[in-house]
């Protein structure tokens, strides 16, 4: 007998991690490349935060806290939902995790029965399914599509429900298409989940305050009060406020599956870093004027990044309302032969071409459950931006028809 779980043969890893990976590997050789691949802002940590941090340690606030995070922390947590949401909540409604990606696992685990099955609309994260799968439901995709702006439609999603189904998760902004669902959006898909009363909503929304378009954010607890009692919203510091590396995620939501999710925290991981609460703590009460300006600066890359990207024969993409990414199609470029002769028949061909032949690393549609697509992040510099993208142009420039 083998020592690994059969539950976990069957998890893929993170394809944005992997090559992102091989990207530090191949720059520690010495090669030249531009990381694409990864969710991180570019931006300084804001100074007040990093003090709040320096602070905390000073105090001695470094030992153990509730698994729960601190009572300051879920205080703030409840204030930023009433101001920036509409929506109520108590403390002891409210726990914080490493980072929002730990609170969406801890749900699952706290609420998944073998079978019990998990609806997502695609292309997703790269996580939802495998943190399915390992918490051991079963994940269902639901496709949507460029034409409906990758929203998923009620139909589809009534489609999919079923005895079984426990959860619907929903990110908006979307990664990695960058879709942002309209207040009428989620009441159309409202409408539907009213005829399952036992159909849960997990509403992730890491990416709350970067969205560009005319749309704003909305939020199911709120779009539908009616549905608040089984909806848990998930959110954090990491994308907005340029803390990636803090771990800091929060979550809200009815109080007995808070509690069950504090269950699974505190048989793992306990609580998250001491330090990084105080600095959640700041980032949430302090000075938010930063806010704007990270904004203005994505819309702007997000503006160059589509306009070069278009430029290329071969590749198209929709301008995204929200987070940092472009969601690129490439389906026009499989079948094509690059310069060694090497035909390019998957997406995952076209990534480990673009990183080869320019230098450039980005994350495969596939990994997303959207085969003939590429994700690209424009959460660098602009100069960075400008550099790939005509690297990648040339690269693309280089690969042939078949004869």
């Amino acid at each position: 007998m083998g020592i690994i779980s059969s539950k976990l043969a069957a998890v893929k890893p993170s394809q944005t991690k992997a090559m992102t990976a091989l990207a530090a590997s191949l720059r520690a050789e010495g090669k030249s490349i531009i990381t694409l691949s990864q969710g991180e802002p570019d931006f300084t940590t804001p100074q007040n935060i990093c003090k709040a941090a320096s602070d905390a340690i000073a105090a001695g606030h470094t030992k153990y806290t509730a698994v729960a995070g601190i009572t300051p922390l879920r205080e703030a947590v409840v204030e930023k939902f009433q101001r920036e949401n509409g929506l109520s909540f108590s403390v002891d409604q409210v726990t914080v995790g490493c980072g929002a990606k730990q609170l969406l696992y801890n749900a699952l685990v706290a609420s998944l029965d073998e079978g019990d099955e998990v609806v997502f609309p695609t292309p997703c994260w790269v996580s939802y399914p495998e943190m399915v799968k390992l918490a051991g439901g079963t994940p269902v995709a639901v496709e949507t599509h460029v034409q409906d702006g990758f929203i998923l439609q009620p139909e589809a999603l009534r489609a999919k429900l079923g005895p079984r189904t426990k959860w619907l998760m929903l990110n908006s902004p979307s990664n990695p298409t960058g879709a942002v669902y309209s207040h009428r959006d989620l009441e159309a898909l409202a409408k539907v989940l009213r005829d399952f009363p036992d159909v849960w909503v997990l509403a992730d929304d890491i990416y709350e305050h970067l969205v560009y378009g005319d749309t704003e954010f909305a939020t199911m607890a709120a779009v539908a009060p009616d549905l608040a009692g089984r909806v848990l919203t998930v959110n954090g510091v990491s994308k907005s406020y340029a803390m990636t590396g803090w771990r800091v995620g929060y979550a809200a939501g009815p109080q007995d599956l808070i509690k069950a999710m504090n269950t699974v925290q505190g048989q793992s991981t306990s609580h998250t870093s001491s330090i990084s609460q105080y600095a959640a703590l700041e980032a949430l009460t302090g000075d938010q004027s930063f806010l704007p300006e990270f904004r203005k600066a994505f819309r702007a890359r997000r503006d160059l990044v589509v306009g070069l990207l278009n430029d290329i024969d071969g590749l198209s993409c929709r301008t995204p309302d929200g987070a940092f990414y472009v969601f690129v199609a490439c389906d026009a470029l499989l079948g094509r032969l690059a310069p060694s002769g090497k035909q390019i028949v998957t997406d995952m061909d076209l990534a480990m071409y673009l990183m080869e032949e320019a230098g450039v690393a980005v994350v495969p549609g596939s990994g997303f459950m959207a085969d003939g697509f590429i994700r690209i992040s424009y959460a660098s510099s602009e100069a960075d931006l400008r550099k790939a993208c005509a690297a990648i142009g040339t690269a693309v420039s280089k690969l042939t028809e078949q004869s």
